[in-house]
């Protein structure tokens, strides 16, 4: 069988011929995009309880988003656990503690839960941050920072009020003197209840 000339077809049954249509040329390709940063995400509630997203769906069906949003982790890390014993804290106690751990690593010993005649520590919801040579000027200063980065991250940490070198800070300044603690920064949180174990906690 003899194939049709390309330039024309030849309809069957008729005596008409007319010109095929041009071929188009292939479109050009695109130059390669350039290499993107490899970002870290992850999936996490939207929303007060944050924590990684359940997209488990039947089969044949579509997850909804709409009540998740992509956290980028290089830049919201998870805090490993800090120096302080975390038995009996509350949640917004110990984010207080992994993180001044973690921005202050001179810091070497943070006291949590222990008997007292007020409920702050037996209830989990203070820590006592120990100072490094604490009437020097280094660790006063250090004190100082600790308070003030306390106080910039007070909604966050849930911060009650901070008591150092005499002075009772609450989240909008300084209250009051003649409070003691001056060996250790005192910080007291909301709590913001006991955790389950299954807490993720950002820095």
């Amino acid at each position: 069988m003899l194939a049709a000339p390309a330039a024309m077809v030849i309809a069957a049954g008729a005596d008409v011929h007319r010109e095929a249509e041009p071929v188009a040329a292939p479109a050009p390709v695109p130059p390669p995009l350039p290499d993107a940063p490899d970002y870290k995400l992850e999936v996490v509630a939207s929303g007060p309880a944050a924590g990684p997203a359940d997209l488990k769906v039947a089969p044949g069906q579509m997850a909804s988003v709409s009540n998740w949003r992509v956290a980028d982790r290089a830049v919201r890390q998870a805090l490993p656990v800090g120096v302080a014993s975390e038995r009996g804290l509350q949640v917004k106690t110990i984010l207080v503690a992994r993180s001044v751990s973690a921005v202050f690593p001179e810091i070497r010993q943070i006291g949590g839960v222990r008997a007292d005649a007020l409920r702050w520590h037996p209830d989990g919801l203070a820590v006592d941050v120990m100072i490094p040579n604490p009437s020097s000027a280094e660790g006063i200063a250090l004190g100082n920072q600790i308070v003030a980065y306390v106080i910039k991250n007070a909604e966050r940490f849930g911060m009650q009020d901070a008591i150092w070198r005499g002075v009772y800070y609450t989240p909008n300044g300084p209250r009051g003197s003649g409070n003691g603690h001056f060996d250790h920064v005192h910080i007291t949180t909301t709590g913001g209840g006991y955790p389950t174990g299954s807490e993720t906690y950002f820095r």
